[in-house]
């Protein structure tokens, strides 16, 4: 929608409000599965603007429903409150004239900032919502959450979820097909033992080194329009510089935006932790998260759904969002045939590292996206 007068005006009057949420949470400390102080903090926040309907579910999902009814159709709106630092001490937070520095401030505490601040518009305007909505800030996103989050809300309202828009990200982009992932930690056990009197003795490390070289020599499904990759992200093991390693471990990955080849690369691994076991090494697999993949572009609804959204941006931004691929909270959703896409609400940079950072410029944008993208929903006049 275009944004009004008004819509205008609260933009560039809030603007400080904006900075001050995005600081005020970026501070507080909320590894996957661990966001409870953040979801005390929005939900606090969410009372002290007006809306005491807002609760903490069993997912440390805040939940806050709008217009919803026994029956009514929804729509779903979140930001996600975890990180990926697995801080529990105050995160370190510095700024000067056109950046925030914090880790996590792009990744994705502005973005839930933006979405608060654009749904507060609305809601302290008491303007009718045009169908159900539920404003989410919602739990583990990141790493190994294994979008629990997400799970939870489709899980509990997705028969009755005709659209689901999660705000993560960069601004330009519009992610609309889902890369999922399988994650697994693997641990490798040999006999070990003194590294001058058993020598001759499997080694864990060298064992595991051994089947890391193996994965590193697949070659990857390769299919017209898809994408597919693999990572090992952390080893760990052995005793000391004296000891043939009993034990080694590691933490591996593959993804991709195809169902297909997400299963080639299943039974590619599978194929090399037989292959390994079949020469009398223990290999223990254990997976530790597992993300769908997929997308329902094509299909008329979800082509309707996400052309409002750009239009929205069209409107807002003056350009339409670029199509990308990538893991985020629409992935659930998604792969169940709900339409989902997620768009961005800032611009940061190293993200995922301690050096993120925010450029404050993009904040207006992003309102202004979030605020026509939701405007669309409610009952909005021109002199609202």
């Amino acid at each position: 929608m275009k944004l009004t007068q008004d819509m205008e005006q609260y933009i560039q009057q809030e603007a400080e409000t904006l900075k001050q949420l995005i600081r005020d949470i970026a501070v507080i400390p909320a590894p996957s599965r661990h966001e409870e102080k953040r979801a005390e903090w929005v939900t606090g926040w969410w009372n002290r603007n007006g809306e005491d309907g807002a609760f903490i579910d069993e997912a440390l999902n805040v939940v806050l429903p709008v217009g919803v009814t026994e029956d009514n159709d929804l729509y779903v709106f979140m930001a996600h409150t975890d990180v990926v630092f697995p801080d529990t001490e105050p995160l370190p937070f510095s700024e000067d004239e056109t950046t925030f520095h914090c880790p996590g401030v792009g990744d994705d505490t502005a973005c839930l900032a933006v979405l608060l601040m654009a749904a507060r518009y609305f809601l302290k305007r008491r303007m009718p919502p045009k169908t159900g909505l539920l404003i989410v800030a919602n739990s583990c996103e990141e790493g190994l959450g294994n979008l629990k989050g997400s799970r939870k809300i489709v899980d509990t309202w997705g028969s009755r979820i005709r659209g689901f828009v999660t705000v993560d990200g960069e601004l330009d982009r519009i992610v609309d097909r889902a890369v999922g992932s399988h994650r697994y930690r693997v641990s490798v056990h040999t006999e070990g033992g003194h590294s001058y009197g058993a020598f001759g003795n499997r080694n864990a490390i060298a064992c595991l080194a051994s089947m890391i070289t193996a994965l590193y020599s697949v070659k990857v499904p390769e299919r017209a329009g898809t994408k597919t990759t693999y990572n090992v992200g952390g080893i760990s093991g052995g005793t000391s510089v004296n000891t043939i390693a009993q034990d080694a471990e590691m933490l591996y990955e593959y993804r991709s935006d195809d169902a297909e080849c997400l299963e080639q690369m299943h039974r590619m691994f599978m194929g090399v932790i037989s292959a390994w076991r079949g020469m009398g090494v223990r290999v223990d697999v254990e997976q530790i998260g597992d993300r769908p993949c997929g997308s329902i572009a094509g299909r008329e609804d979800y082509d309707r759904f996400i052309e409002k959204i750009q239009q929205a941006a069209e409107s807002s931004l003056g350009f339409r969002l670029k199509p990308r691929s990538s893991s985020t909270d629409a992935n659930y959703p998604l792969s169940l045939g709900i339409p989902a896409v997620c768009i961005g609400g800032c611009h940061s940079v190293h993200t995922h590292c301690r050096d993120e950072f925010l450029y404050l410029d993009s904040l207006q944008k992003g309102f202004r996206l979030l605020m026509a993208v939701l405007g669309e929903y409610f009952e909005v006049t021109e002199n609202s």
